[in-house]
């Protein structure tokens, strides 16, 4: 099939490639020249496991192709995907204003009968505005072309979204066109040969379903850091809770593990957007503003432990802190409301300077925070604590898990470590001289 997507960010590039990769011809469209031209010469805007060989293989074989022109784009394809960015408002509500203006393009050069896919992140009724903005345009147009808006959310996780991709636990599809529903169903045929995972619904329940999934595992999150702070102050291990409530499967273990808060580009700005949504319908969403309000205190945690420890947070001026992990996670370099940069920005205001070190983000690092008298990027994890008064870790990449203590040692001033991804374990390290402080660890 012919497919053209709108967007070469995380969703559309990686939507754009994976669809290549089984068999269809896809054309990625971008209103950014910079962005287009460095993927035609193989440079990728994102970086994320496989993708880079898929959309080289694609891209060398045909399936794949990158353009600024929208005629061109909305020609190819009777199947056209919106995978624009949905930035916060101020207030906290989705911005729609990219997905509607693609929706505008679409109508201003579409000839034929078109199924507009929505795959960015957007509230419940996005569908019913894209709708009423390409029926306008054809108004003006004073043209008459048959289309259909579906919603088609994606359930991506970054650092695993080509596998996600290629072999998804569920596809949601939302429509009542019984057209729209046969080329759908078509289009993802290649993954429900094992079993049937598409989901037919109609479109206010597929938009929902995006924001749930999104808010429910949020909320485990800042669950766990909860029931974390409240060990500490016990005298509990929250790893041992962590293990004896993951245990009964009507929980789970994932999303259960307890840290210095999430980040990234979904679950921060979707808890927010939906509480904004339940605003509007005015409903109370108490839960989700906890949520919020949970995480937004957890990214505080590594900085007040280190501050306590050092008598207060006038005693960090003139230290220096070694800081192990920049991206939000591990297997991606997205700094998007990453609790490092709380961290960072905390210490710098308390005079504090820095030393860290990320295996992928150290470029996007660059862009956000340049280096200067208060901060510094290493070439490695090891020369990251060169002369540091402590060591804080943010994020859990695999190299971090199992490091040469001795080496620790040689290269910090003192023997203290303020773990947020709870990575050691605390007798061990405490039996060796260590000072360690761990999340929800007495």
């Amino acid at each position: 099939m012919k497919l053209t997507i709108f967007g070469t960010g995380y969703v559309g590039l990686v939507t754009g490639a994976c669809l290549a990769e089984v068999g269809h011809s896809v054309v990625c469209i971008d209103i950014d020249q910079r962005k287009i031209d460095n993927l035609n010469r193989g440079v990728l805007p994102i970086w994320e496991p496989g993708l880079e060989a898929i959309v080289e293989r694609n891209v060398a074989e045909g399936r794949l192709r990158f353009t600024t022109d929208t005629a061109l784009a909305v020609k190819h394809a009777e199947i056209q995907f919106i995978a624009v960015g949905t930035p916060p408002d101020e207030d906290g509500s989705a911005d729609l204003q990219y997905v509607l203006s693609v929706a505008e393009s679409i109508a201003r050069n579409m000839d034929g009968y078109r199924v507009i896919i929505n795959k960015s992140t957007v509230p419940v009724g996005t569908a019913d505005k894209v709708r009423a903005r390409v029926e306008q345009v054809l108004a003006e147009r004073k043209v008459e072309v048959p289309f259909d808006v579906v919603s088609n959310p994606e359930f991506l996780k970054e650092g695993a979204a080509v596998g996600d991709f290629l072999k998804p636990d569920r596809i949601v599809i939302g429509t009542v066109s019984p057209r729209a529903r046969e080329l759908m169903r078509e289009l993802y045929e290649p993954f429900n040969r094992n079993h049937e995972r598409t989901m037919f619904m109609d479109v206010r329940s597929a938009e929902l379903t995006k924001y749930a999934a999104n808010a429910m595992l949020a909320t485990k999150i800042s669950f766990m850091n909860e029931l974390a702070n409240m060990a500490e102050i016990l005298g509990a291990d929250i790893e041992e809770v962590r293990k004896g409530i993951g245990a009964d499967p009507r929980i789970g273990y994932h999303f259960i593990y307890p840290g210095c808060g999430y980040g990234g580009s979904c679950f921060p700005k979707d808890v927010q957007a939906l509480e904004r949504t339940a605003q509007q319908i005015g409903y109370e969403a108490s839960l989700l503003k906890a949520v919020e309000a949970v995480n937004n205190r957890q990214k505080q945690v590594l900085f007040a432990k280190l501050a306590k420890h050092f008598g207060g947070p006038q005693a960090l001026r003139g230290k220096t802190i070694a800081v192990w992990g920049l991206s939000f996670k591990p297997n991606t370099d997205d700094m998007r409301e990453a609790p490092s940069r709380t961290l960072l920005e905390a210490l710098w205001q308390a005079g504090a300077k820095v030393q860290a070190f990320d295996p992928v983000a150290m470029e996007e690092t660059r862009r956000i925070y340049p280096e200067g008298p208060a901060f510094s990027l290493a070439a490695d994890k090891y020369s990251a604590l060169d002369g540091a008064d402590a060591l804080a870790i943010c994020t859990e990449w695999q190299q971090f898990r199992a490091p040469d203590f001795d080496e620790i040692q040689n290269r910090l001033r003192a023997k203290v470590i303020v773990d947020g991804r709870n990575l050691y374990h605390p007798e061990r390290l405490r039996s060796e001289g260590w000072t360690y402080y761990g999340i929800g660890r007495a």
